[in-house]
């Protein structure tokens, strides 16, 4: 049997995933599984426009198409049982792998991990904040980077069996100002790759282009303009900036 039409065909809810802080439902179309958040469930921000978060998260999307790297999964518009909202690809996680952890602070691997802050838990025992120090970790920090994500959480980090890294809740994005919060702060200083500067280079040229239109219909022109002045900024310094501003550098909870 084809795949039922994506955009046209019923969406049924199955499920709600009560752990988002917006209104998000698990949901079918036809035999595909699939995430549903409907703009009427969007709560209001003092930071960014109400109702765009479902706009941002499809914006996201098509930058990580023009990075080629599959950081995002395919996501679109579409209505459903609450009105239009974001649709994406569930993608289901493998529960014995895990990108970035909580370790005591004396158990940090030498090897294969980095080390991001160090605190104390509930228990008031050191523990330190570690992501593994992989390729496609360090090109989901990249995009992060471009897009200004806001709110890059360990579990907004999807580790699936064949060993890629999806990342998933893109509504804090794309903002004029600067507003990257991310727990994957371990290359900070390190120079950008060619392959990474290639994908940077890519999204750079696509806004003036096929991507440029379609972001378009889904951000302001401020906010395109900022982003096209990232892509400038990083591709000027070659490495993975510092934390600035006055602002958190990670985001609350960290997962």
């Amino acid at each position: 049997m084809p795949a039922p039409d994506l955009v046209t065909a019923e969406l049924k809810l199955t499920g709600r995933i009560t752990t988002a802080s917006n209104a998000t439902f698990l949901g079918s179309i036809g035999d595909v599984v699939v995430v549903y958040k409907p703009i009427a469930g969007e709560s209001p921000l003092w930071d960014f426009p109400h109702g765009t978060l479902a706009h941002r998260e499809v914006a996201a999307y098509l930058v990580s198409q023009v990075f080629g790297w599959n950081v995002v999964p395919r996501t679109w518009l579409r209505d459903g049982p609450m009105g239009e909202g974001m649709v994406q690809l569930w993608q289901e996680p493998d529960p014995a792998q895990s990108a970035v952890d909580l370790v005591a602070t004396d158990h940090v691997p030498e090897t294969g991990w980095k080390r991001v802050l160090e605190g104390r838990d509930e228990n008031g025992r050191m523990v330190a904040l570690v992501h593994e120090d992989s390729p496609a970790l360090r090109r989901m920090a990249v995009f992060d980077m471009v897009v200004n994500n806001a709110d890059r959480k360990g579990d907004h980090i999807l580790a699936v069996t064949d060993g890629h890294r999806h990342g998933v809740d893109h509504g804090l994005t794309f903002h004029r100002d600067h507003k990257l919060r991310t727990v994957l702060w371990g290359w900070l200083g390190d120079a950008l790759t060619a392959e990474e500067r290639d994908g940077i280079d890519r999204v750079s040229e696509g806004l003036h282009g096929e991507l440029g239109r379609n972001l378009a219909g889904l951000l302001s022109a401020e906010e395109i303009a900022s982003l096209a002045a990232r892509c400038a900024r990083l591709r000027l310094t070659g490495r993975f900036p510092a934390p600035s501003g006055e602002m958190s550098a990670v985001p609350w909870p960290l997962f």
